[in-house]
């Protein structure tokens, strides 16, 4: 059976030492970042199944890189940081985020929220299947590409856009509330700030308009959200 691979990118060479010698201990295969001026194209040359990201690195932070990863992976992505402010957990979550551990930390709690996050992602009990496609009129979704197709036009996603999109696009014309898409977006809603929701949403919009795309999401006041396909496009 092919081990979990997984990628520490944590510019204190002791703690990435430490967490890849436990995590090893736990059958996962592991990689530590070393340029971080690379750490997109060592991510891709490794593949990882889950990466850990610290925000505070030399160069570019971890929002940054973050934001560079999801455009090539739709792994987990787990912020690992002494920063423990509320925003700091916002921005993590902003930037493409799917979890946030505070330093310091039990590894029992980091090997928990690893397990958490892989079964998920890669679970053994998932059926198998083919290409996630979710189509509404003329538009198709390709979940695992994170891309939006139009005619020949196709329209790059970052992950939370294309979680928003397959819920709505597959409830179409119904409504999703506001709280169905916040559970599939942050695992913890608990630092979640209510407009944090509404930046996503209207991130999304902002992109089909860019695309010339003329269906749009509408706000169904008091109940959610819903996909309302243009005439053009039905």
């Amino acid at each position: 059976m092919e081990k979990h691979r997984i990628f520490i990118v944590e510019d204190d060479r002791k703690i990435a030492e430490l967490l890849a010698e436990t995590l090893r201990k736990y059958q996962y295969d592991v990689a530590v970042a070393e340029d971080f001026d690379q750490i997109a194209s060592e991510s891709l040359s490794f593949d990882p199944h889950l990466i850990l990201l610290d925000i505070n690195l030399p160069t570019y932070d971890g929002y940054y890189w973050c934001r560079q990863l999801r455009t090539q992976t739709t792994c987990p992505i787990l912020f690992i940081s002494a920063r423990s402010g509320d925003m700091d957990q916002v921005f993590a979550l902003e930037n493409g985020g799917d979890d946030f551990i505070t330093k310091p930390f039990h590894y029992d709690v980091v090997l928990a929220k690893i397990r958490s996050h892989l079964r998920r992602s890669f679970g053994e009990y998932a059926p198998a299947q083919s290409e996630r496609i979710v189509k509404a009129g003329t538009l198709t979704l390709f979940a695992e590409r994170m891309e939006l197709q139009s005619g020949d036009n196709v329209v790059p996603l970052q992950k939370k856009e294309c979680i928003i999109l397959e819920l709505l696009m597959e409830a179409a014309p119904k409504v999703v509330s506001r709280e169905t898409l916040l559970e599939e977006l942050w695992d913890d809603q608990s630092f979640v700030d209510e407009n944090t929701l509404n930046v996503n949403i209207a991130r999304v919009r902002k992109k089909l308009a860019d695309f010339d795309i003329i269906s749009t999401i509408d706000t169904v006041r008091g109940a959610g959200y819903r996909f309302v396909l243009a005439p053009e496009e039905e």
